[in-house]
């Protein structure tokens, strides 16, 4: 009888109690008794594993902690009350060896994120890790859909850009190796090429004919520091708005999209976001601070119990450090882009950043200067009008008012689990002086 493959998630929703399935994973645990043969075998689709139960029979010297197998058998419902179903196999075949005591990750320990960091080709195999990785494959799409759901055209913006955007010059350079050069010119292309800091210009370019425009891509910057919150490669979500005159609009995009997803996140994958909160961020659950107060609340404070609106005012004025947007920055502070408030006597730009506990800067973004003759002005004083000559063009065909932000994407997973180092969210860490793979 041909068995059908199916994911451990899948085996775990029991929807194939009574039939004969196949399941393909890693074993996460191996306990041997005289009779029986009882295993832990995850593939990644979920945080908890498949328990497969077979005769003492089918145990053999390479079925160990960590190798990869194939099995097969039947889908039975657990007399065990950890879980609903068990499968009992009728084969166990070995795919992938480990030697358990060679592997740097061992089966009763918990390890720390610090010690896990330095093997990161091998983190993924990881309970925390294997669910930041889910978190963010679902925070990903959250963010997709929000954006598509609200309108938005999806640009592809280049990696490989002539534009320093933010001004800071923390450019990584594209240079073509001396060998391969066939003329005396060091440039591939006509100026020096550098790795995309924001794909904000050119988003502003697609703002000229869509009203709405998005991007979610890699971003570089050379900054030489191995600190907590640096990364050299990260991801950016980047937002342009055609029509829009306020700083209200474009808060209320970025306030948006945190709740979109987050709201996904926490819908699709609370198991593996309960870990974080649980076991390696933890923090004060809402209701235990409510229960620990001596405030009297006209509603009860039990767990299973709705927040009320006392119980929401009483745990922002507890947390005191809650999500906040600053607006209107110094003008020079701000660049050559962003719209000039033209005010008195504090000069400033319409520039916006959210800010969030445990990570400072979330999003930041700004109404960008319409007004040929300002910006041809700031330019200048910049030296940069020949450089942005494309730039200015901009606003002599058809330009409107419009504005944008930027949200860095390991920064969002930062905030939502707690942590506290910028290269545990991220699949690969780039930084000063690290190790590439």
């Amino acid at each position: 009888m041909l068995s059908k493959k199916v994911r451990v998630s899948d085996a775990l929703s029991g929807k194939e109690t009574g039939s004969n399935i196949r399941i393909q994973g890693w074993v996460r645990s191996v306990r041997p008794q005289k009779d029986n043969l009882f295993l832990h075998v995850n593939d990644g689709s979920s945080l908890k594993p498949l328990q497969v139960v077979a005769s003492s029979h089918l145990n053999t010297r390479d079925l160990t902690f960590g190798c990869a197998v194939d099995i097969t058998g039947t889908l039975e419902k657990s007399i065990n009350k950890r879980q609903n179903v068990e499968l009992h196999a009728q084969h166990i075949k070995v795919v992938g060896e480990c030697n358990p005591v060679d592997f740097p990750f061992k089966i009763k320990e918990r390890h720390s994120l610090e010690y896990v960091r330095q093997f990161p080709h091998l983190r993924c195999r990881t309970n925390a890790f294997s669910s930041l990785l889910r978190i963010r494959s679902e925070a990903t799409t959250a963010i997709q859909s929000f954006f598509r759901d609200n309108g938005y055209v999806q640009i592809h913006t280049p990696v490989i850009t002539s534009n320093d955007c933010e001004g800071a010059g923390e450019l990584f350079q594209v240079e073509v190796r001396s060998d391969l050069l066939y003329d005396p010119n060091p440039h591939f292309f006509s100026v020096p090429a550098y790795l995309t800091v924001s794909a904000q210009l050119h988003l502003e370019v697609m703002a000229g004919a869509f009203s709405a425009v998005y991007t979610f891509g890699p971003t570089f910057r050379a900054e030489n520091s191995q600190s907590r919150r640096h990364l050299a490669e990260f991801y950016m979500v980047e937002a342009e708005i055609a029509f829009t005159e306020s700083l209200d609009d474009l808060m209320k995009v970025m306030e948006d999209l945190f709740k979109a997803a987050t709201e996904h996140v926490l819908s699709c994958c609370a198991e593996d976001v309960e870990l974080f909160h649980k076991y390696i961020a933890p923090g004060n659950r809402a209701i235990d601070i409510l229960k620990s107060s001596s405030q009297n609340f006209t509603f009860s404070t039990e767990w299973g119990c709705d927040l009320q609106t006392e119980h929401e005012k009483f745990l922002v004025k507890h947390c005191g450090n809650v999500p906040v947007f600053v607006i209107n920055y110094p003008y020079e502070l701000k660049p050559f882009y962003a719209r000039d408030n033209q005010d008195q006597p504090n000069h400033t730009a319409a520039a916006v950043d959210l800010l969030v506990p445990g990570v400072g800067e979330l999003c930041g973004g700004s109404l960008r200067e319409e007004r040929l003759e300002l910006l041809s002005q700031r330019l200048a004083r910049a030296g940069l009008e020949d450089t942005h000559a494309w730039y200015l063009q901009l606003r002599e065909f058809g330009s409107v008012p419009h504005g944008g932000f930027g949200m860095g994407f390991e920064r969002y997973l930062q905030c939502i689990l707690g942590l506290h180092n910028i290269k545990d969210v991220i699949p690969f860490a780039r930084f000063s002086h690290s190790c590439l793979l």
